[in-house]
């Protein structure tokens, strides 16, 4: 069961990885960020069958980290969108005037 979760885990978090760095759309890094973060709480709640319940304490920070995230970020891209008029990342110079 352990090795099953990891591997999961490990796959979602290489899926993560690889979108983040090959697209440029802001809202889809922002969703890869999220699988990112879900395969860490995967991670945490398989190990903590094992190894005892800080696991579980662990998740619930990232959940609260990841909800925090999720505020900030995407009221970044609205405020982006709204100046830019889109989320594409090739377009946006945020040190140009």
């Amino acid at each position: 069961m352990l090795a099953e979760s990891l591997a999961l885990s490990a796959v979602l978090f290489t899926i993560g990885v690889i979108g983040v760095l090959t697209r440029r759309n802001a809202i889809i890094i922002f969703m890869c960020v999220e699988l990112m973060l879900n395969a860490v709480n995967l991670t945490f709640v398989g190990l903590s069958r094992f190894y005892g319940m800080a696991g579980q304490v662990f998740v619930i920070f990232v959940m609260t980290v990841a909800a925090a995230e999720a505020a900030v970020g995407l009221a970044i891209i609205i405020s982006i969108f709204r100046h830019r008029e889109t989320v594409d990342l090739r377009n946006i110079n945020l040190l140009k005037g």
